[in-house]
């Protein structure tokens, strides 16, 4: 079989990404409005005309560079998720584990840049608040899932998964917009470890096994 086009074609697909991301950095630090083509371009080391070739427009541009951010914010808080097993190992300490590692996720630069990003467009753009709100579902549906096999083994009483799930994310991010000052601090990761650990206990008050 040939494989002539397939460095082409890898070629290309290298292109999207870089534009993509480059597209991200610059509508995250000028805003939609002020962020032009040449710019994004030029920061992904491309011709105008490719950008064009692959997005069309600028709109186009702005919703896959969101749709990008989400998908490696969804895979990256799935990761997490799937640490949380139903083996014999300590729960508390296991979902304390989870916990930092899903606030790390929630922490990360690039979540704070598109969350204010969405913010900042979402009267322009309202659908891109769907493309957030698609990602945050599947992630308390994976987490549901997990707590779900839990309950089943005895080792919570939830009820209702999904909506345990739902307060345990609350938990973990609610103080986060504060703390963080909207991503313009940096947590440290003591009081990361702090909150995660505050979350377990109060999630555990309310969802632990019943004797």
């Amino acid at each position: 079989m040939s494989t002539a086009g397939a460095p082409v074609m890898r070629g290309r697909i290298d292109k999207r990404q870089a534009i993509v991301d480059a597209a991200f950095t610059v509508f995250a630090r000028e805003g939609y409005a002020k962020a032009g083509m040449d710019v994004i371009a030029a920061e992904a080391g491309v011709a105008k005309a490719t950008v064009y070739g692959h997005f069309g427009d600028k709109e186009t541009l702005l919703r896959g560079a969101v749709v990008a951010s989400a998908d490696r914010a969804l895979a990256d808080n799935l990761a997490a998720v799937e640490r949380l097993t139903g083996g014999g190992d300590d729960l508390r300490e296991t979902l304390e584990t989870v916990g930092l590692r899903l606030l790390q996720c929630h922490c990360d630069d690039r979540s704070w840049a598109v969350r204010r990003l969405i913010s900042a467009e979402i009267n322009q753009f309202p659908d891109l608040l769907d493309i957030h709100a698609r990602t945050a579902d599947r992630i308390a549906e994976a987490l549901a899932d997990r707590l779900s096999r839990l309950a089943v083994a005895g080792r919570l009483h939830t009820p209702d998964p999904l909506l345990a799930a739902e307060q345990f994310l609350a938990l973990l991010a609610g103080s986060m917009d504060r703390r963080a000052r909207l991503g313009t601090r940096r947590v440290p990761a003591a009081e990361l470890r702090a909150v995660a650990g505050a979350a377990v206990e109060t999630f555990l008050r309310a969802f632990g096994p019943r004797e």
